[in-house]
C-alpha cells in the first residue's frame, strides 16, 4: 500500500505542485483547505492538467483551529506543511501575521509527531534568512543565517515567516525530535501557472506586462523555478542527509531589471515593461505612504546570492536557470488570460 503523505494549503502554489509530483510518484495524498466545496477546484484543475486524482481526497483544517487536524494526519507517513498566511496586501501591523503562522507550525507539528510521522517537510522562506542589518552591497546567504524579527525595517511577512520556523525548531528541539523536522527555504518564487493559483507568486510579472512601475526598484533576490521548488520539498521527505537541515530553495539571483529585460526579449510587443531603475531615495519616498513598497525597502541596493550548492547534493534536485522561470511565468499568465498584450 502507498504512504500516505498530508499536504497543508493544497489550492496554493507551491503546494498544488507539490501534490501533483507526489501524485505523479504513486503516493496517496491528503490536502487540507478551509473549505471542502471550494477546494474541489484544485482537484479539478490537477486533474485536467493529467494528473491522476483517485489517490488524491481533500479534509477541511484551519491553521487557527485544532479542528480536524487530529484526522487529518491520521495514518500519514510525510507531512508537507505548506500553508501559510500570505496577504496580497501586507498589513501595517508587522506583528499581524505572526499568530497564525506560528500557531498554524505547532498545531501541524504536534498532531503530526503525536501520530507517528516519519517527517515533516515545512515551508518556509528566504526571507527568514536575509533580513538583518550591516549586509552590505552583497549578502551571500547561507543555511545558518537567521533575519532579525526584530529589526525594524522588517515587514509583517518575513517577521512572520521567521518566528514561525524559529518556533518550529525549538518545538521539535524540546521533544527531541529535531531529526524528524527539515525546512525549506524558497527564494523568490516563480514558473509555470498550470492550475491559475500563482496570483500572489506572479504578482511581479503582471504588474511588469501592465505598467505598475515604468522602472523597478534596485533589487535583486535568489529565485526558483516553482517545479524545481516542489521537487525539493518531495526529495527532502526521504533524503537521509536532509533531517534537521534548512534546504533553501535557489537558483541564480537576477535583479529586478534584469527580469524586466528578459520580459523585454521574449515579448517585444509588450510596451508597458519597465525600463530602468528607481534612484533608491524615491523608492524609500514612496515606502512612507505604501506598505506595498515599505517591504522591499530593507533589500535596496543588496545582491543576494543563496548559497544553495549543499541542497543539490542532498537532493539532486539542480533548479533551472532563473531566466527560465520569468519566461515560464509570462508564459502561463497569457495563457490564463490574466495578462493580455492587445
Amino acid at each position: 500500500m502507498a504512504d500516505t503523505v498530508l499536504v497543508t494549503g493544497i489550492s496554493g502554489y507551491i503546494a498544488s505542485h507539490v501534490a501533483r509530483k507526489l501524485l505523479d510518484l504513486g503516493y496517496n495524498v491528503r490536502g487540507t483547505v478551509r473549505n471542502k466545496a471550494k477546494g474541489q477546484r484544485i482537484v479539478e484543475a490537477l486533474e485536467a492538467d493529467g494528473a491522476d486524482i483517485t489517490k488524491l481526497d481533500l479534509i477541511e483544517a484551519d491553521l487557527g483551529s485544532d479542528a480536524g487536524w487530529a484526522e487529518a494526519v491520521k495514518d500519514c507517513r510525510y507531512i508537507q506543511h505548506i500553508a501559510s498566511p500570505f496577504p496580497m496586501e501586507a498589513p501595517s501591523d508587522r506583528e499581524a501575521l505572526v499568530p497564525e503562522a506560528r500557531a498554524g507550525a505547532q498545531r501541524v507539528l504536534e498532531h503530526g509527531l503525536s501520530a507517528g510521522v516519519d517527517r515533516v517537510v515545512m515551508t518556509s522562506s528566504m526571507v527568514a534568512m536575509m533580513g538583518k542589518p550591516g549586509r552590505g552591497s552583497e549578502m551571500i546567504v547561507r543555511e545558518g543565517d537567521w533575519s532579525d524579527p526584530d529589526w525594524k525595517p522588517l515587514t509583517a511577512y518575513p517577521v512572520s515567516k521567521t518566528r514561525a520556523e524559529q518556533s518550529a525548531w525549538a518545538y521539535v528541539r524540546a521533544q527531541k525530535m529535531d531529526a524528524k523536522l527539515t525546512t525549506v527555504c524558497p527564494g523568490l518564487v516563480l514558473g509555470p501557472d498550470p492550475y491559475n493559483n500563482g496570483g500572489a507568486s506572479l504578482a511581479l510579472i503582471k504588474a511588469m506586462f501592465e505598467g505598475e512601475f515604468p522602472r523597478v526598484p534596485k533589487i535583486a533576490y535568489p529565485i526558483v523555478d516553482v517545479r524545481d521548488c516542489a521537487a525539493i520539498h518531495v526529495k527532502a521527505m526521504t533524503a537521509t542527509g536532509a533531517k534537521g537541515r534548512r534546504l533553501m530553495a535557489a537558483a541564480n539571483t537576477l535583479w529586478f531589471k534584469e527580469v524586466a529585460q528578459t520580459l523585454r526579449q521574449a515579448y517585444p510587443d509588450a510596451k508597458k515593461l519597465p525600463k530602468g531603475e528607481f534612484p533608491n531615495v524615491m523608492v524609500r519616498l514612496v515606502g512612507l505612504f505604501d506598505d506595498r513598497v515599505k517591504g522591499v525597502i530593507p533589500d535596496l541596493g543588496v545582491f543576494h546570492i543563496a548559497d544553495a550548492d549543499y541542497v543539490t547534493n542532498l537532493t539532486q534536485v539542480l533548479p533551472r536557470p532563473a531566466r527560465e522561470a520569468v519566461r515560464a511565468s509570462a508564459e502561463s499568465l497569457m495563457l490564463n488570460g490574466t495578462v493580455n498584450l492587445d
